[in-house]
């Protein structure tokens, strides 16, 4: 019997030729033509992209850009702005008489207080406010700090009471006075000149964080905020 071995087929060199060319990549000129192809996409994409931002400008709010209009934002979103607080401790002492004056007493009480400094930004309006473009400076003319009404915590309040016998009625009385007493005192520390002007100064610092930031954050880059209050007088430049 023969032996049947098994052989490749053979190709003719033109066969094998097409084989190979099927394998290939494809052409330069097809590749060429697909990023052509892709140039008009592009062009449409950019003038959509430039429509939007044209639009942008054509409809949005005017005051977007104004400086000022962006500070009176700023001055609404905060409306009343506490700057600043006191810790106070008056030290009064009331005196109390009975039975035509066989029992007196008498006391000493230290009652804390506390006291907050408010600036009202609700009446700020555009006249307040000045607007230098060659330097980058905002101008802000602010109201007087408002002085709160001391809040006594008499829950820490401590008492030095004298006398042979103080009754419940003397005791009553002689804390009533102290409350009034130190109410009264407290007012007058508030308004101690040194702490106005701390009030003062917290809030100058306080306004111009709160003007620089938006500011800078529209566009304006680094203002220099100027802030004065009712009877200062301007900044010298």
């Amino acid at each position: 019997m023969d032996d049947h071995k098994l052989t490749r087929p053979h190709l003719s060199q033109d066969e094998s030729s097409s084989v190979t060319s099927q394998a290939a990549p494809p052409p330069a000129h097809t590749q060429n033509l697909a990023r052509v192809q892709a140039v008009p996409w592009l062009i449409v994409i950019l003038l959509l992209a430039a429509l939007a931002w044209l639009g942008w400008r054509a409809f949005a709010p005017e005051d977007m850009g104004d400086p000022l209009a962006t500070s009176l934002v700023a001055f609404e979103e905060q409306n009343e702005l506490t700057v600043f607080s006191a810790q106070l401790s008056p030290v009064v002492a009331a005196e109390d008489s009975r039975l035509l004056g066989a029992l007196t007493s008498r006391q000493v009480a230290v009652i804390p207080a506390r006291v907050d400094y408010t600036l009202d930004l609700s009446g700020v309006t555009a006249s307040r406010l000045r607007w230098n473009e060659d330097t980058q400076t905002l101008d802000v003319q602010l109201p007087a700090i408002e002085i709160g009404t001391p809040n006594l915590d008499e829950a820490r309040a401590q008492y030095l009471r004298e006398g042979l016998w103080i009754t419940r009625d003397a005791q009553d009385q002689l804390t009533r006075d102290n409350t009034r007493l130190a109410q009264q005192q407290a007012v007058q520390q508030a308004a101690n000149p040194v702490l106005v002007n701390l009030a003062r100064q917290a809030a100058r610092t306080a306004v111009r964080q709160n003007l620089a930031i938006p500011l800078e954050v529209a566009g304006f880059g680094d203002v220099t905020v100027n802030v004065r209050f009712d009877g200062e007088a301007p900044a010298q430049r």
